[in-house]
């Protein structure tokens, strides 16, 4: 699988670890930067390409990370098509798959031990969309906002 990934300086160093990993399962990962540490990057400008690309190709994953996610998480759900999760638990990944087809995971690396957030992403990676009409009727009606400014 293909997967899209950006940061900001807080999500740098884990961002080498997360690549590697899912490199080591047979991923192919697409790095949106930094590729070099500034703290003073702004991550809109590496957690927005990486969501513009998972938009534009479907079928593929992204993953923005930064101290919290939460900015991260903010930046790429403006991408027309994007719906990111903030995950905090294996659980919470799992459900922003499995309820939500989302199709970008964001991670706060601040937040947990670098193997917890490993698992968390590979929870993510694994975990299918239901396909429950309750989730695809929700799903949609965010999707007509997104595109025709309501419900």
């Amino acid at each position: 699988m293909r997967i899209h990934i950006g940061s900001d300086h807080a999500g740098l160093d884990f961002k080498a670890v997360i690549i590697k990993h899912l490199e080591v399962q047979g991923h192919e990962v697409v790095d949106h930067g930094p590729h070099t540490f500034d703290p003073l990057d702004d991550y809109p400008v590496f957690c927005i390409p990486a969501a513009e690309a998972v938009a534009q190709e479907p079928g593929s994953l992204g993953i923005v990370l930064g101290g919290s996610g939460n900015g991260e998480q903010i930046a790429a759900n403006k991408v027309k098509g994007i719906r990111a999760a903030l995950a905090w638990s294996i659980e919470t990944a799992k459900l922003g798959r499995q309820h939500n087809d989302a199709n970008v995971v964001a991670i706060g690396g601040r937040m947990h031990t670098p193997e917890f957030c490993l698992e968390m992403v590979d929870a993510f990676i694994a975990e299918p969309f239901s396909g429950d009409e309750r989730h695809i009727r929700r799903i949609t009606m965010v999707g007509n906002y997104e595109t025709k400014g309501s419900i």
